[in-house]
């Protein structure tokens, strides 16, 4: 079936039920039945209630909620008020993570609310052979609307007639420059969106002319409805951090059933009481549960956010500042991130050599007063910055001539403009006549192939080499002409003004790269990162930006959507890691370019600012919009904004985001060799002495109270030196890779050890359970607070130096304060006793061996 490009008008008509003078009012209301009106759909949104549910399909908090819950029957059973202490300790933990976890993701879909603001409000329609103007929602297929400069296109459309009609289609298809539209031009079947020049589409803005179209599609069937749709397709799937504190969650799970599992066989085989075994699971289960986990990463994660802000990029979602520590591929757009989304005059040639605008010639200013006479753009400043107004290639020029100290009102004075013939893109020329020494003086620009037609005389050599050696440089190249007229002549057609012109100059422009996305580029690489160019713009053009960035080098591939369409997945796959470009391609091809990248087990960072980067942004593990250049619907699909639009933001968020994954193992394997300690403590006592060392409130204040504030610490320890030196943390990289396993194991038996021998020496020189208890409970945590300082770095703390995290010095005073507290005036209800001061004098020297064990290790590997 054919689209509505390729048709011709009468088959639309016909299609469509409509004719050349538009709908009339009835059925036009019949076709809105059918249809429906011309809005996009929203996506259901998720409750917060719902999301606070969410949280409790987590493995830990599954585990902990079973462990209240035995907890509070055991509470019940015994009578006592004081044993509901446990459970409801237990119970407020798990529910102010869930509050903390559904809070971070209360991240509002505001994606299609940003599509549907796109939408113009009102549209200019004929209906019942006259024009009204009507809610755009209201437009049905088969309408016919009137559209001019400074229009929204409110659905998309066929033209029907068109004047010098250009439309600004970079938020579809990323392409900078505004598409010159026609009415009578054939367009191919299988053109790319940027290449249908006889349609418009509903959201893109009428940058100049007037045309009348008829409307093909409206709603979730317009291309910007295809995008909303994909964003409704695209799920947010986990990040790295998530996935694997997910997986740990669960192993951790099942190491506690089976811990408890094994408490229940030795517990029925020795007879002991069902209270203890019971009691001694709840203690198992919390004791391998580090509660304060999710806790201690939202927080650090938060605190990344808030230092990220400072760097100029604003994070959505809480783990995207993780993620992007791990990314691995950067899928850049083009156009606005790359480069400075703005049409640059970089070179110009009147007769001897190619110039530029900081050494040019005499004969060049003349050349840009012309080019600047025949212009309808405009440079305004404002508080000092140059703002661009109108035809982005007739900005460049105005702006030339400006930086040459041409300004176009004082020129416009003393020639005054007195005829126009607008550009269209059958002559693809733009003429204009002033008043000029006492005759009149013709300026014509355009393509110069069209202009050296029209032409008698041609002063510039060399004009043709130089033209294909600008194109070569993916330069767009104009060409200016003029002839002097003694007076105008009474035929004023662009037939008769334009011919018998000499060509006086070349133009050659580009939308050029930013001057710190090459160094950016060069870090990312660096880093081990590999950066890919996405864009809607034409190949050549994008091949030439990406090779002068580094992006594109001699054994790269670049494609175009079209090609990409024409490979299978299988092939895409092959071949994925060597094309370093893609151009002219579709929000679908975007997509497949993310998912390509991720079945390698990549991390993929997009970035982007059009209305067709949105899905792709969603589809990534991290999407970055451009804050000053990027659509609200980027921003709303992104989970981390730019605010600079500067693409080496990225480089120092990369940064930061190692920094913070380091940061994070950190925290994790201090916890968990504490927990493995806990573990093992409670296992080997009850298989020893038949009774646990730690009651489960003991070892909710250790991973909460005692662990809490110097794992908060250990989270915003400065970055390391060389963190940008290494290779990007692969998405199936456990979290315990690169030695962290091994040290958190041998740190928990350590830790499993010193517990044991303090349990022993409380029992056998206190001469009672309460004296083993405190000294495990004293033991274990005190011991943790001293060990935090070794989870700083795997350098030995006489290179670091102790005292160089303020922060960290501070949590320990701290927890060892609280600590103080519970051991004294609130031992008893934490059922534990005031000691001799021989045993508190054990204890101490016992604390420290986390410390002397750590300096050890790290000295012997150091050694080797």
């Amino acid at each position: 079936m054919k689209s509505p490009h390729t048709k011709s008008l009468n088959e639309l008509y016909e299609v469509l039920g409509s004719s050349p003078q538009g709908l009339s009012s009835q059925e036009a209301e019949k076709k809105l039945e059918e249809v429906g009106k011309n809005e996009l759909k929203e996506k259901t949104k998720k409750s917060n209630l719902s999301r606070f549910l969410d949280q409790f399909k987590d493995m830990m908090i599954i585990i902990l909620l079973i462990a209240a819950l035995v907890s509070f029957v055991i509470a019940l059973y015994e009578g006592e008020t004081k044993a509901f202490a446990e459970p409801i300790l237990i119970l407020l933990i798990v529910i102010l993570n869930a509050l903390m976890g559904s809070l971070q993701e209360a991240k509002a879909e505001k994606a299609l609310e940003a599509l549907k603001s796109m939408t113009s409000l009102q549209a200019r329609a004929y209906r019942d052979g006259e024009e009204v103007v009507l809610d755009s929602s209201l437009l049905v297929p088969g309408d016919l609307i009137h559209l001019e400069a400074g229009d929204f296109v409110p659905a998309d459309a066929r033209l029907i007639e068109s004047s010098s009609l250009k439309s600004d289609e970079s938020a579809l298809t990323g392409e900078s420059l505004a598409v010159e539209k026609n009415a009578l031009d054939q367009v191919e079947e299988n053109s790319a969106l940027g290449d249908r020049t006889n349609m418009v589409y509903s959201g893109c803005p009428i940058s100049y002319g007037t045309a009348k179209a008829l409307v093909t599609s409206t709603g979730m069937n317009t291309q910007i409805g295809r995008i909303a749709q994909l964003l409704h397709g695209e799920e947010e799937g986990q990040t790295p951090l998530q996935e694997k504190l997910g997986n740990l969650g669960k192993s951790l799970g099942f190491i506690a059933l089976a811990a408890c599992g094994l408490v229940f066989i030795v517990g029925l085989i020795d007879k002991i009481p069902p209270m203890v075994i019971f009691m001694t699971s709840v203690s198992l289960a919390v004791s391998v549960i580090p509660e304060g986990l999710p806790a201690v990463v939202t927080i650090v994660l938060s605190l990344g956010i808030q230092r990220m802000v400072k760097k100029n990029a604003i994070i959505r979602r809480l783990p995207a500042v993780e993620t992007l520590g791990s990314a691995s591929v950067i899928c850049s757009d083009k156009t606005g991130t790359l480069t400075l989304n703005q049409m640059t005059l970089v070179e110009a040639y009147v007769g001897q050599e190619i110039e530029t605008i900081e050494k040019a010639s005499p004969e060049l200013d003349r050349a840009l007063t012309l080019a600047s006479l025949c212009s309808n753009a405009s440079i305004r400043l404002e508080e000092g910055e140059a703002v661009h107004i109108g035809d982005p290639t007739e900005t460049a020029l105005v702006y030339g001539a400006y930086l040459r100290d041409i300004h176009q009102d004082k020129i416009n004075k003393d020639y005054p403009r007195v005829l126009e013939l607008p550009f269209d893109s059958e002559r693809k020329l733009m003429s204009t006549i002033h008043e000029y020494e006492g005759g009149y003086l013709v300026i014509t620009k355009g393509a110069y192939d069209v202009l050296e037609k029209i032409s008698t005389t041609d002063k510039l050599a060399r004009a043709q080499d130089i033209v294909e050696e600008m194109s070569s440089k993916a330069l767009r190249v104009l060409g200016l002409a003029t002839k002097v007229l003694e007076e105008l002549p009474e035929d004023l057609s662009p037939e008769n003004i334009e011919k018998d012109l000499e060509v006086q100059a070349l133009f050659g422009m580009i939308d050029p790269p930013r001057p710190e996305a090459k160094l950016a580029v060069d870090k990312c690489k660096r880093a081990g990162i590999r950066p890919v160019m996405i864009t809607g713009d034409h190949i050549l053009t994008a091949k030439a930006i990406a090779k002068d960035l580094g992006i594109y080098e001699d054994m790269d591939e670049a494609i175009t959507g079209a090609e990409l369409d024409q490979l299978s997945d299988e092939e895409l796959a092959r071949h994925i890691e060597k094309i370093a470009v893609y151009a002219r391609v579709s929000p679908e091809n975007k997509i497949r370019i993310v998912k390509a990248w991720q079945d390698k087990g990549q991390v993929v960072a997009m970035t982007g600012d059009g209305v067709n980067d949105a899905p792709a942004l969603k589809a990534a593990d991290i999407g970055c919009a451009m804050g000053i250049t990027g659509t609200d619907v980027a921003k709303s699909a992104a989970d981390m904004t730019l605010t600079d639009d500067n693409f080496a933001t990225i480089v120092a968020a990369v940064e930061e985001g190692r920094g913070i994954y380091s940061n994070i193992r950190k925290v994790v394997g201090f916890l968990l060799s504490c927990n493995i300690g806990e573990l093992f403590s409670v296992l080997i006592a009850m298989l020893i002495w038949k009774d646990t060392p730690l009651m489960s409130m003991h070892l909710l204040w250790i991973n909460l109270v005692t662990d809490g504030p110097p794992a908060l610490a250990l989270g915003v320890e400065a970055v390391e030196k060389g963190v940008m030196d290494m290779k990007p943390i692969k998405r199936d990289e456990s979290v315990f890779a690169r030695g962290l396993g091994f040290r958190t194991a041998i740190q928990g038996l350590m830790f499993t050890s010193i517990t044991l021998l303090a349990f022993y020496l409380g029992k056998t020189i206190g001469g009672d359970m309460l004296s083993a208890r405190t000294m495990a409970f004293m033991v274990l945590a005190n011991g943790q607070l001293v060990h935090s300082l070794n989870m700083r770095s795997q350098k030995s703390l006489r290179e670091i130096g102790v005292f160089t995290n303020r922060t960290l010095n501070l949590a320990i005073l701290l927890s060892l304060a609280l600590m103080m507290l519970v051991l004294f005036p609130l031992h008893e209800l934490f059922q534990i006793k005031i000691l001799s001061p021989k045993l508190y004098l054990y204890a101490g020297l016992l604390s420290l061996v986390p410390l002397f064990f750590e300096e050890i290790r790290k000295s012997l590997v150091k050694a080797k």
